[in-house]
């Protein structure tokens, strides 16, 4: 070992000492967002890590140090109109859309603007 690589190696012994016991992290602003928890955490509190999750956290769930699983928020299922025509056809739909078809849609949302009216659960 030569003296470059020794003061090297003493540094990043002198930074782990420092660190006592907290991980260090590269990049702080995503580390924000990312927690690892042991299995047994993560089964005695699930409820706190999925609304961890549902605001927007990811959560590593690790058995012995090593990553297991990862909890993070599902993204929003959205068909593209390519895939939607991809699939009639697989299908072997025979609807053909007319040119009026956009304004009669447009039509037919806006007659349906009502405010929703969730019923009361007591």
């Amino acid at each position: 070992m030569d003296v470059c690589q020794a003061r090297l190696f003493f540094a990043a012994l002198r930074f782990a000492v420092r660190l006592r016991g907290r991980v260090a992290v590269y990049n702080h602003i995503m580390a924000k967002h990312v927690m690892h928890v042991s299995e047994t955490e993560a089964a005695s509190d699930f409820a706190s890590l999925m609304a961890r999750v549902r605001a927007g956290a990811e959560v590593v769930i690790e058995h012995h140090a090593r990553p297991i699983a990862v909890l993070r928020p599902a993204e929003p299922h959205v068909r593209l109109l390519s895939e939607s025509l991809r699939l009639a056809r697989e299908h072997g739909s025979t609807v053909t859309l007319d040119a009026d078809f956009g304004r009669d849609l447009e039509e037919i949302i806006n007659s349906h603007r009502e405010p929703l009216s969730p019923p009361a659960w007591d």
